[in-house]
């Protein structure tokens, strides 16, 4: 917006800390720019730039809900988190349960086994074999899975379902 566009008495939507909120502008300032009236909160606020200046909103409609929808104009571009619950998906059947994790795999795949330490590109090879788990996008499943144990180990420490056997090799830790 140009600062001849700028009318006294008129509101504008004005982008104050990073939000976008309804002023009424009522004078100039005397070192530049103008003092308004936030519609919102009452407060005054200076507006130094008209670059601040988003929208002028006419006084003919409620000031509330032209705010609102040019918020939401404003919004539909950002690529940031706005805090406004978003939905992920719809709700999961009972007859569609989970997909199993790698690290559940490997845990269930080393309790079928005899009790042999394996490797993790082993693990991750079975688990595919058998239908456990369907690999994603990245490109080494098993320096994940190995991450994943030690993460695990180093964590949960006495109450991991892992132990490190040998060096690249994990067990499945014995309950006692």
């Amino acid at each position: 917006m140009k600062k001849t566009d700028v009318q006294i008495g008129a509101t504008y939507l004005v982008k104050v800390a990073g939000n976008l909120v309804p002023v009424r502008i009522d004078r100039e300032h005397e070192n530049g720019g103008w003092m308004g009236t936030s519609r919102k909160t009452g407060k005054q606020i200076r507006i130094k730039s008209p670059q601040r200046l988003r929208k002028c909103l006419d006084d003919s409609a409620p000031v509330a809900a032209k705010a609102k929808e040019a918020t939401k104009e404003a919004k539909i571009g950002a690529k940031r988190d706005t805090g406004e619950r978003v939905a992920k998906g719809g709700k999961r059947d009972d007859d569609d349960p989970k997909p199993m994790s790698l690290l559940d795999a490997a845990a269930h795949l080393l309790s079928l086994g005899t009790g042999d330490p394996m490797r993790c590109k082993d693990i991750v090879d079975l688990a595919i074999g058998r239908g456990l788990w369907t690999p994603g996008k990245g490109k080494t499943p098993a320096n994940s899975l190995h991450a994943a144990i030690q993460r695990e180990i180093k964590t949960k420490g006495t109450a991991s379902r892992f132990v490190k056997a040998e060096r690249g090799k994990f067990a499945l830790a014995s309950k006692a």
